[in-house]
């Protein structure tokens, strides 16, 4: 706990005793007055009231006229004050015996009246006593709470009293004797306080100064000399380039690979900030560009007249210093890892893939043709084997036909070729066309395809007509392989805000939402399905339609079907 707390709990209690001690004081006060003041002004009042009346009667005989006014007089003023039980009777009885007297007077009535008087001051007499009990109990009450308050109040001041002064006092004792032992560089001295959270901070700063001396003092210039050269030596042979960048930029590391890609010499840069460097420099201007960023997309490079590919990787550098908690960022490095061989090998894989599949397109149509021409019964009738043969190899050509032509449309999306000729495109022609393609296919599995068209006539998108189509039969092809048989699938065109959306929903399995993302993936396929393609066509899909500045993707979950749907911009 903190010392302010301590101290705050300890006076502000101290002060609420006091105030309560003050109010505890005042009530029985008045109280002790309240109970006074009735006895003044109920009972004394009757008493003085009947010994007036008492002195009235024994003037009656010498002075009447007076005697009897001062009796009625006081006669009246206790009849305004009956406070006493048993008062009020003893009072009529009084009045009464008075009137007697008046009307025939004896000294037996004036006996009567005597005894009335000394009957109230006697009630009166015992109210005195009742309410002088209630008094002395009421002080004694007032005597017991403030010596009570008085004695916690009196504790607390000398708790105070002992233990506060030494609760400061002890620790600075210790931190002086700490700092001592600092200052004859003894820094293995650590301070442990216990108590108060001040002192705790205090001590903990302490140690951790301590321990920074003790590992400057145990550290030497030429460790630090001799460790700096290896780092760099190991920085300089490295196949990747670096850069290293301080918390303001300015470039205190470049090993000779970045030299050399980046045209530089490291007299000229090195203490200069990287933005100074890149007036002069394009590659650093690039660098820069993306400093705070991922850049996904390789860096190309021409050095030594050759393109060079790298990917750049922003590595921050954050530190806990000694005796601390949280890190702090002192800079970063800029690696650019040479991906060329890589590069080339990919070129190299497209190039082939492309190739291939060009040249396995022109025997793959002359056996289609072949098939075709054997169908035609010109050349003479096939029996039900042969038919059945040749039904199977027509099936297979136009298998392999679907496999070189996305792998065609696959190449073009590695090199970046695709070619584009992107128009005003009526929506319904294009779902019109899609569907075209797949209505043998659909029928097969007697598949029923229903469009809901919620456009106008003059609604268009701008796309490549030929590129859209063939992304939404890639769609209608898996949804009819994936339905089941006699089901729908459903086609929904609408507008939503500026963009037209193509949705294309099956009855199928579905797809585990854990493989949403890849299944736009090339070569991915979900497992446990039946491998029958190349997991290509929604690869190619994807980038059809992002080229065409749109957007693609898929809601399906297990054994609930699956949507799947492209957005292209409106006209």
């Amino acid at each position: 706990m903190k010392i302010k707390t301590k101290l705050t709990l300890g006076v502000g209690l101290l002060f609420v005793l006091i105030v309560l001690l003050s109010v505890i004081g005042s009530v029985y006060i008045n109280k002790l007055k309240s109970d006074t003041e009735k006895i003044l002004t109920a009972n004394y009042n009757s008493i003085e009231f009947s010994k007036n009346m008492l002195l009235a009667l024994d003037k009656i005989e010498t002075d009447s006229a007076v005697a009897i006014k001062d009796f009625k007089k006081n006669s009246i003023l206790q009849e305004k004050n009956l406070t006493e039980f048993g008062e009020k009777e003893a009072t009529q009885n009084l009045n009464l015996h008075f009137k007697s007297y008046l009307q025939q007077p004896s000294d037996e009535k004036e006996k009567l009246i005597r005894e009335d008087l000394v009957t109230i001051m006697s009630l009166n007499m015992k109210g005195i006593e009742r309410k002088s009990d209630i008094a002395i109990i009421t002080a004694e009450n007032a005597t017991f709470w403030i010596a009570t308050l008085g004695t916690i109040c009196f504790l607390i001041a000398v708790t105070l009293l002992f233990n506060l002064p030494q609760t400061i006092a002890e620790p600075i004792n210790q931190l002086t004797f700490s700092i001592r032992q600092i200052a004859n560089k003894n820094y293995n001295e650590r301070v442990h306080f216990k108590g108060s959270e001040e002192f705790n901070d205090l001590a903990n700063s302490f140690n951790i100064m301590a321990e920074k001396l003790q590992e400057y003092e145990s550290s030497t210039l030429s460790e630090q000399l001799m460790e700096k050269k290896r780092i760099e030596t190991l920085v300089n042979n490295m196949h990747d380039a670096v850069i290293g960048l301080d918390e303001n930029h300015f470039i205190y590391m470049i090993n000779d690979e970045a030299l050399k890609i980046t045209n530089l010499n490291r007299d000229e840069i090195i203490g200069k900030t990287a933005h100074e460097v890149a007036v002069n420099n394009d590659l650093v201007r690039e660098l820069l560009k993306n400093i705070d960023l991922s850049v996904k997309e390789p860096i190309k490079i021409v050095s030594d007249n050759k393109e060079n590919y790298f990917e750049q990787d922003i590595i921050p550098i954050n530190i806990v210093r000694t005796g601390e908690k949280e890190k702090k960022y002192i800079g970063k490095v800029i690696l650019l890892r040479n991906i060329t061989p890589f590069k080339e090998l990919d070129f190299a894989k497209t190039n082939f893939i492309a190739t291939i599949s060009h040249e396995l397109k022109t025997p793959i149509s002359a056996i289609k043709m072949g098939v075709q021409l054997l169908n035609n019964q010109k050349f003479g009738e096939l029996n039900d084997q042969q038919k059945e043969l040749v039904n199977g190899i027509n099936d297979d050509g136009q298998r392999l036909l679907n496999i070189t032509g996305e792998l065609l449309n696959l190449s073009q999306v590695e090199t970046g070729n695709i070619r584009l000729n992107i128009e005003n495109c009526s929506p319904k022609e294009i779902v019109q066309a899609a569907i075209k393609n797949v209505e043998k296919l659909a029928e097969q599995k007697n598949i029923l395809i229903n469009l809901q068209y919620l456009l106008n006539d003059n609604d268009f998108v701008s796309a490549d007509f030929d590129k859209t189509v063939w992304v939404m039969n890639n769609f209608l092809s898996n949804a009819i392989k994936h339905s089941f048989q006699d089901e729908n699938i459903q086609i929904l065109v609408e507008k939503i805000n500026s963009n037209i959306k193509f949705s294309i929903t099956d009855t199928g399995k579905g797809i585990d939402e854990k493989y949403h993302r890849q299944v736009f993936e090339r070569y991915f396929q979900v497992p446990g399905e039946h491998q029958n393609g190349t997991g290509l066509g929604l690869a190619i899909s994807k980038n059809f339609i992002e080229k065409q500045h749109g957007e693609i993707g898929v809601k399906s979950s297990l054994n609930q079907g699956s949507t799947f749907y492209f957005v292209l911009p409106s006209v």
